[in-house]
């Protein structure tokens, strides 16, 4: 990352709409004339606070000034100043990489001379990397790294709120990305009023932006502003997104909302939500294992490449996949208006008694009422191993079963003994961002003689007997389609394996789901 500056017209601020101070120009200095300024990087409106990097001229080093103008003779301005800045020296005693390190905090006659037109100076470290703003200005960034980047930062809050106070990361131009990529508050200076709670929504705020690139406050009037509900409440990223996992995106919006019941109220709160993010992001998403011919299944002992050999058939099954939803969703509404056709033209025989004849879809029990047409596919907001007995089958890999990717997939670990012998059966359990009702589930497997059942659950976790069975199939080489027996909404489907194919281990490469129309 390299180091960008903020371009702003002469005589405006960050927003474009207040005007810079006539002395604060590259090159001029401050503080009694030790710190010479070199370049703005954002201004904090609220409370007029120009976000500057500097050289202190004494130590040879750049610093990082967050300059508060204003007259001293203000009475209100002068003590809202004296204020932020005692906060910002009880706040100082926090060290930690995701706050720059406060060094001085300077005054009217301490330090700022009474006609410098100032009426406080915070002096930090400076740091490296780029503008936050910078960060997203061509897209948002991906949910694993967004969340990657703001737990650093989250945990610094974290750490000043166990002793009571207020960091100030509600501005989004006081924060920075450090090249070992590490979200910092380079610019610190809690505003006079601001509460744990701000951290939080400022916290959340943040996440909002790396996700979508808009920013849900309206204190940076610069940034292009979240969408907003007809009820005035921020559109989730998700909605924005679709593939942006359900837990980030509710976690934005929970962060933001004063609501006691369903709001995040503690810091400790979101961060545990980053840190799931990161746990369950793979740390080798980027890259994908080389086929393993050998009988070496452990994640730990897998060799790892840029590339993946012999990999045209793979891609071959992951576009048919798409090409099959495509093509059965149109299908489905052919059917659909070919029977509203018969309907309004045939007699009307059935309905005075005549047979009513079920066809049984392949793949499921004898006597099964026929599913409802399938129609668009929709992705899952995560997958994750469901075991019930024994040690997880490849846990790190489970999301790699609906990710998209041809040259990724999740495979069992390979067993002694086919199930029942060491456990009842293996599964994914994926969960949606809302009740779906399913019509169909593509599976693409190189595993044949896989038996897999499809079952709804009442959550991510239940017990076995919770829940319930509505398809059923042994695996072919390549894609099988499993028509579902219910159309019931549910927010979780299992993908349960009971036997095991060649080899006693099973492989998924690609599972698509698509709704019921």
């Amino acid at each position: 990352m390299t180091t960008r500056r903020t371009e702003y017209p002469v005589g405006e601020g960050a927003a474009g709409n207040q005007a810079r101070p006539g002395f604060l120009v590259p090159g001029s200095a401050v503080g009694d004339g030790r710190y010479r300024l070199l370049a703005e990087f954002g201004l904090d409106e609220r409370v007029d606070a120009h976000l500057w990097r500097a050289q202190d001229n004494q130590l040879r080093r750049d610093v990082g000034l967050t300059l508060l103008v204003g007259d001293p003779a203000n009475a209100t301005a002068a003590g809202a100043a004296r204020k932020m800045l005692e906060r910002t020296m009880h706040a100082a005693r926090i060290t930690h990489p995701g706050t720059s390190r406060v060094l001085d905090v300077l005054g009217p006659g301490n330090g700022i001379a009474p006609t410098e037109g100032l009426l406080g100076i915070v002096v930090a470290d400076w740091s490296q990397g780029t503008d936050l703003v910078d960060v997203i200005a061509e897209h948002p960034l991906p949910p694993s790294t967004a969340a990657r980047l703001l737990e650093p930062l989250a945990a610094a809050v974290e750490l000043a709120h166990h002793s009571g106070m207020v960091l100030g990361v509600d501005h989004p131009q006081r924060v920075r990305v450090t090249p070992d990529g590490v979200l910092r508050l380079s610019f610190p200076g809690p505003l006079p009023e601001a509460t744990l709670q701000d951290d939080v929504r400022g916290l959340g705020a943040i996440l909002y932006l790396l996700l979508t690139g808009r920013w849900p406050l309206r204190n940076a009037p610069g940034l292009p502003h979240a969408p907003l509900t007809p009820d005035g409440q921020v559109v989730p990223p998700r909605a924005l997104f679709p593939y942006i996992p359900y837990e980030l995106s509710s976690a934005a919006v929970r962060s933001l909302t004063d609501d006691a019941t369903g709001g995040i109220r503690t810091s400790s709160g979101l961060l545990r939500v980053l840190e799931r993010a990161r746990l369950n992001e793979d740390a080798t998403q980027s890259i994908s294992a080389i086929p393993d011919d050998t009988d070496a299944e452990d994640d730990d002992g897998a060799l790892w490449t840029t590339k993946r050999p012999h990999n045209d058939r793979a891609k071959r099954r992951k576009l048919a996949i798409g090409v099959t939803a495509l093509a059965v969703a149109t299908v489905g509404v052919l059917a659909w208006l070919g029977m509203q056709l018969i309907s309004f033209f045939g007699d009307d025989s059935a309905g005075a008694g005549g047979p009513t004849v079920v066809a049984s879809a392949p793949g499921n029990a004898e006597n099964n009422p026929k599913p409802p047409n399938p129609g668009a596919p929709i992705q899952a907001a995560g997958v994750q191993v469901y075991n019930i007995k024994g040690t997880p089958d490849s846990p790190r890999r489970a999301n790699r079963a609906a990710d998209g990717d041809p040259k990724t997939s999740w495979k069992t670990d390979k067993y002694q003994q086919p199930f029942p012998a060491l456990k009842p059966g293996v599964g994914l359990m994926a969960a949606f961002a809302e009740p779906v009702p399913f019509a169909e589930v593509v599976i693409d497997s190189p595993s044949s003689g896989t038996v897999v059942e499809i079952r709804t659950a009442p959550s991510e976790k239940p017990g076995l007997d919770e829940t319930k069975v509505i398809g059923r199939a042994t695996l072919q080489p390549g894609q099988t389609r499993l028509q579902l027996d219910s159309a019931e909404p549910t927010q979780h489907l299992l993908i349960w394996i009971t036997t095991l194919g060649e080899g006693n281990v099973s492989e998924i490469t690609e599972i698509g789901f698509l709704r019921a129309q």
